[in-house]
């Protein structure tokens, strides 16, 4: 199993927008071959002394994957690519992180 972390910087005050495009493409990608979970999350602010600061134009993205295989399928699905054009000009950046489980 691979976990994907995906940090996207949302264009400042375009978080819902781009929320309700993304929440369009989640049960399109549930059914994708080897998608074990993908949705998107926010930050909560928490009185938690060494929780990062909040940020409103961050939404993370947590996935989890059969295999690499899988993702790489994913990452060429034609949603996607749809999604990467309707979605594309309320998105500042992205930081991508690929993890496995420690054993």
């Amino acid at each position: 199993m691979v976990i994907v972390i995906a940090d996207i910087q949302v264009v400042e005050g375009k978080r819902a927008e781009f929320l309700e495009v993304f929440n369009a493409l989640v049960p399109k990608v549930h059914a994708e071959e080897g998608c074990i979970e993908y949705g998107p999350t926010i930050d909560v602010a928490t009185d938690i002394e060494r929780q990062q600061a909040v940020n409103p134009n961050v939404v993370t993205v947590v996935e989890k994957w059969k295999d690499v295989d899988c993702l790489k399928a994913h990452l060429v699905a034609p949603h996607m690519t749809e999604f990467r054009d309707s979605a594309g000009d309320l998105i500042a950046g992205l930081n991508l992180r690929i993890v496995e489980p420690a054993s």
